[in-house]
This record gives structure tokens, sequence and C-alpha cells, in this order.
């Protein structure tokens, strides 16, 4: 299973993942085997009309930040970031002895930054009739967390981060790439991070759009999503990382290399058909699977799995049936993992490409459509219902924003 060598692939040379499906590689595979998540759980309390809801809400300890040494960058958000970053700390540290530490940019996506600590700011204002000392409004604006993942690594190449709601982690694949091309860097963190706050949940419940139940993609009985918190980065290269033997960065028990997994190419687009729902036809979501494909020199054939964006909508689910039956026909297998993870809003595109390396690099059996049972069969695809393995060189992962805004994600294995 090798990808043709025509199309430059951009090799990850590593992977850091948490969220509701947990916080260590074994961890992880084991929830995506099993089809569950304990940390997808029903709360009451976040809903300003007291109603209930499910979440994907983290449970591992997160990883403390020094205010004294990162002012203003001690956040919710940020520690999240950290615990997903710390996997793949090895492989940063091996990049800035080879690289140096301004050739390595630092390009991610997040929609609500340190929001959440905005929101405990308000309610000691309230309270106390004053903000807490220790907090600055520089802490929920979308660029703290890019700018603290440069400090924390004292990296000095370009920093920026990306809000485009639910496509933000993922356009960062694609500017990375263009980085890289153009000479800009030689090595690229990508990813995104996005915790829950009450903001994101009653603006979503606003739109009726939040389920007081697990999310059932693609079930006819779809009424809605869960919102989920995550944070998931790659590390992105020309090269592979040639000392990933040495140091067993994968720590894969089943003895399988990493280093030719890689990101072989994305596409956007941007129909711009609704400030919020999605074109019903899903025109905007077939030319990103369409400009991907191209991107990476691949014809629909060689897709063995699509990660959708699945979010149990009845409009996005409808659209992207449609348009994934026009590109890829209706044998593809796809499901969607928001059940396992809720969805991450910004970090979603790279938690769903995090599950797309997993699947890649332990050999995963394609994971499971969890919903009620209940498909809609008005819908043209073919779900994954029983466990199966990949039988091609490449998988596709899809997020679709407000606005339009389209992202299609391509990453397989290439020739060592």
């Amino acid at each position: 299973m090798k990808h043709n060598q025509s199309a430059t692939p951009i090799y990850i040379r590593g992977c850091g993942f948490h969220s509701a499906l947990g916080a260590t590689t074994e961890q992880i595979q084991q929830r995506l085997l099993a089809g569950f998540s304990p940390d997808m759980h029903t709360v009451r309390g976040w809903l300003n009309d007291g109603s209930e809801t499910v979440i994907g809400q983290v449970s591992a300890p997160l990883t403390a930040i020094d205010e004294q040494q990162y002012p203003y960058q001690n956040t919710a958000n940020n520690r999240l970031a950290v615990s997903a970053l710390e996997q793949i700390s090895p492989q940063i540290e091996h990049a800035i002895k080879q690289f140096g530490r301004d050739r390595i940019a630092v390009i991610i996506g997040t929609t609500t930054s340190g929001i959440s600590d905005g929101e405990v700011a308000l309610e000691h204002l309230a309270e106390q009739d004053q903000l807490p000392e220790n907090f600055h409004y520089h802490q929920q604006e979308p660029a703290n967390t890019g700018q603290f993942i440069a400090d924390y690594f004292s990296l000095t190449g370009l920093v920026y981060t990306l809000s485009t709601a639910c496509s933000s982690s993922g356009r960062s694949f694609l500017s990375a790439k263009r980085l890289l091309k153009a000479g800009l860097a030689d090595a690229v963190i990508v990813g995104g991070a996005d915790t829950l706050c009450r903001l994101t949940l009653n603006g979503f419940h606003g739109l009726d759009s939040l389920s007081a139940s697990r999310c059932n993609p693609f079930s006819v009985n779809r009424n809605g999503i869960n919102i989920g918190e995550a944070a998931a980065f790659m590390l992105l290269a020309l090269t592979p990382d040639l000392s990933a033997e040495d140091r067993d960065i994968s720590n894969n028990h089943k003895g399988l290399s990493t280093q030719n997994i890689a990101f072989l190419g994305g596409g956007d687009s941007s129909d711009a058909y609704h400030i919020s729902a999605p074109h019903p036809e899903g025109n905007g979501a077939e030319v990103a699977m369409r400009n991907a494909l191209a991107d990476a020199n691949l014809k629909p054939d060689d897709i063995g799995y699509i990660n959708a964006h699945g979010t149990a909508t009845p409009l996005n689910d409808a659209m992207e049936a449609k348009a994934i039956a026009r590109v890829f026909g209706s044998q593809v297998a796809v499901s969607s993992t928001k059940p396992l993870t809720g969805h991450t809003l910004g970090a979603a595109s790279a938690v769903e490409a995090a599950i797309c390396w997993y699947i890649l690099a332990y050999q995963l059996p394609l994971p499971l459509q969890i919903n009620d049972g209940h498909q809609d069969q008005q819908l043209p695809i073919t779900l994954v219902k029983q466990p199966l393995p990949l039988t091609t060189s490449a998988v596709l992962s899809n997020s679709f924003a407000f606005g339009g805004n389209n992202i299609s994600l391509i990453f397989g294995y290439v020739n060592d």
C-alpha cells in the first residue's frame, strides 16, 4: 500500500493527541477499538435554560503552566495544548537540533482559545467588582495559543493562528504545506486546541443544534451535535525523521514504522452559501474533496476510508453524503468519530486527522459508525458497521465550517 510518488508528500514526524478518546496511545487505541469513550457524558448546568446535553470532556490531569514564565498564557486551552504537545516533544526537540529554532513554524487553529478563562473572570467581576489580578484580555485572543506554543519551545520561526470555525485546524495543514514548499520553514507544528466553554455550548443551543443525548451521525433519528474539547498536533516536514527508529518515537507495539506516514494532500473551498447552514447539495464539500484528490495526485479508488465531518445534524449529514457519493460512489467506507470525541470545533480537523494517523500507524480497523442502529436509508453512503481493515494506502478526512469554509485532508503511506 504505497502512494504515487509524483505528488510531494509532507511527512508526519509525530502526532500528539488528547481528547475524550484519552490521553495516551494505549488508551486512544483501546477506545477506538471498543467504539466507546466514558469521557462522553451527560451534564447539567452548562446551558442557560438548565437543560441537559452531552459533552466530550478530557479527564486526565493537564500540565501546569508557570504564570511567571508565561505571563497571560496560563489558560485551560494552553494547558490542554501542552498535554498533547508533550507527547511529541522529542520529535520537536530533534527538529530544533536539525533545523534551528528560527526554521520551525507554528500554525494552529482554534475557536475558543481562552474564552473559558474569560467566563471565570467575568464571574469574578460580578462577585468582586473587579477582574482577577492574573487575568488579561490577551488570554482569550485566538492568537494566544499559537504564540504560547512557540514560546514554550523557544521557537522563533513564523507563528500564526487560524480561526475559521470548524475547519480551523485543518486549514493549518494547507498553510504548512505552502510554507514548507516555499522554503519559509523546514518544519511546522500544526493542529489545534479547543476547550469547553459556556459561550459555544449556549450558542449552538440557541441554533437548536445541540443533542441532549449522544449524537447519531447518519441516523434517521439524528437531531444535533455533542460538543467536545481536545488538542491534536502534528510535526510536519519535507523529510522523515531519520532518528525515529533509534528513539522509538511511536511506541508502536506492532513494530511498525511511522516514518512513511504523510500528509499527502489537501483541498479547500468556500461556497459561502449561508452563514451557518451548508449548501444542501454539498457543492462546496464536493469541490474540497476533488481538490484534495488533485493535490495528492490520487483517484477516488485510492481512498479506502473517509472520516466524515458527520456532525449528526440533519442538513450536514445529508449534504455530506450526497457529496461523497458524487465523488466516490457508494462503496467507500465512511464513518464519523464524533460520538467518541464530540465536535471539537476549531480542533475538529486536527482531531480527526489524528484518528486517521492512528489507523495508519497502528493498522487499526476502520472506526465503526456509532449511532442508534437506524441508518438513514436516504443517504447514499456505506457506513462502517463491522471491523474492517484498511485495504488502500490513503484515507480522507472532511471538515466543514460555518460560512461554507470547507477542508478535506488526505493521509497515507509513502515509499521509504
